[in-house]
This record gives C-alpha cells, sequence and structure tokens, in this order.
C-alpha cells in the first residue's frame, strides 16, 4: 500500500505528517464544498426573493389595470348618464314643442 512505502521510505514519524496533511487537505477540500454549497444556496435564496419582488410587482400592475377599467367603467356610465338626460330633455322639448304647436 502507498502509505507503507512511505513508512519505508521515510519512517513512521514522517508517514504521520504526511497523512495529517493529506487530512487536513482534505478537511479543506470538505470546507470548500461546503463554501460553494452555501454559495449556490445563497443563489437560489436570492433568486427566490426575486422571483417574488416580480411576482409582486405583477400583482400591483394587475391591481393598477383593474383600476384602470373600473375608472374606465364609470367614464362610461357617465357618459351615457349625461346621453340619457340629453335625450331625455330633447323628447321633453320636442314633445312640449309638439304640444304647443297643436294648442
Amino acid at each position: 500500500m502507498e502509505i507503507d512505502r512511505y513508512e519505508e521510505k521515510w519512517g513512521p514519524r514522517e508517514c504521520e505528517k504526511i497523512e495529517m496533511r493529506e487530512r487536513e487537505r482534505e478537511r479543506e477540500r470538505e470546507r470548500e464544498r461546503e463554501r460553494e454549497r452555501e454559495r449556490e444556496s445563497e443563489t437560489e435564496r436570492e433568486r427566490a426573493r426575486e422571483r417574488e419582488r416580480e411576482r409582486e410587482r405583477e400583482r400591483e400592475r394587475e391591481k393598477e389595470r383593474e383600476r384602470k377599467r373600473e375608472r374606465e367603467k364609470e367614464r362610461e356610465m357617465l357618459c351615457n348618464a349625461r346621453l340619457y338626460h340629453t335625450i331625455t330633455i330633447a323628447v321633453d322639448l320636442a314633445l312640449s314643442t309638439d304640444s304647443a304647436k297643436e294648442n
């Protein structure tokens, strides 16, 4: 095995140092993988927050469109009321004119 060759070549003490360095490198690689996972998690959380902000903006746009539709309906109703009033006056005037002519 690899460790046995190291032990034969450099002795048990040197082999322990090599093993310790290798374990430390492995711990460092694991810490790096953990940091990478954390960065990915943070990136995903940021994306989720951005999606939520976009949904909120879309809800606001939809509310504004609804308010605009409501204003348009009110305007149309007001126009219709004015038109009805104008027609009523015109009919009354026409009827009164006809009535005056008959007398």
